[in-house]
Order: C-alpha cells, then sequence, then structure tokens
C-alpha cells in the first residue's frame, strides 16, 4: 500500500489548480485545450475512484446472469454473442436491470453531468 496521497487524489488536485488558478488566466485556443485536458483529469479521477466498484458490480451481474465464470472482458463478450444471436433479449430475466445499472455506472464515470443520468439519480 502506498503513502498519502492516492493517484485520484494527485490528479484532482493537479486539475484543481489548473481549473482554479491557471484557466482564469488563459484565453483563446490555449483555453479550449486546457479545459480539455482538465477534462480528461476529471475523468480519469473518476475512473480511479468509481470503476473498481462498478467493475466488480458488473461482473457480479454477469456471472449471475449468465451463469457463467470468468473476467469482465470474457462475460461482456458471451453477453454481446448471446444477444447477437438471439439467445438473450430484453425478456430474460435479468438483462435489462443488468444493462440499465451497467448504463448508469458508465455515466457516473464518462458523463456526471448528462442531464437525464441527474434525472435518473433524482428519481431513485
Amino acid at each position: 500500500m502506498q503513502d498519502e496521497p492516492r493517484p485520484d487524489e494527485l490528479i484532482k488536485a493537479v486539475a484543481d489548480f489548473l481549473r482554479d488558478h491557471i484557466a482564469p488566466q488563459i484565453t483563446g485556443h490555449a483555453a479550449f485545450k486546457l479545459r480539455v485536458g482538465i477534462n480528461a483529469l476529471d475523468l480519469v479521477t473518476r475512473q480511479l475512484t468509481l470503476a473498481g466498484h462498478s467493475d466488480a458490480d458488473e461482473l457480479a451481474r454477469l456471472k449471475e446472469l449468465l451463469g457463467a465464470d470468468g473476467s469482465l472482458r470474457e462475460l461482456n463478450t458471451i453477453l454481446s454473442e448471446r444477444i447477437a444471436s438471439g439467445a438473450m433479449d430484453l425478456s430474460t430475466p435479468g438483462l435489462r436491470d443488468h444493462l440499465w445499472q451497467t448504463t448508469l455506472a458508465k455515466l457516473a464515470v464518462d458523463q456526471p453531468n448528462y442531464a437525464s443520468y441527474r434525472r435518473e439519480l433524482g428519481q431513485k
């Protein structure tokens, strides 16, 4: 185990510094590029903090849904093949919920400010 600060904390600190102290001083195309870089750092921070838990949840759902064991990549390949072949569809028990939960977990990392995602969280 590494000492503090954790990688996600370091990346967030850099993004916050750039956003709060450097970005206000930059204009034009350089400001746009800086915002893209800050957004990338924010995305990596969310991946580091959220992906482990959401990947574990997704893997558990896949194992139950497919009745199989394997890595997340392997089980997603099996699921994709079964959907493509018609062996599984939205009437398959548990599939709709799995797809929805997986989508929400991905949005939490990729687009946490997406309006429909925020609205869905508010309904829960």
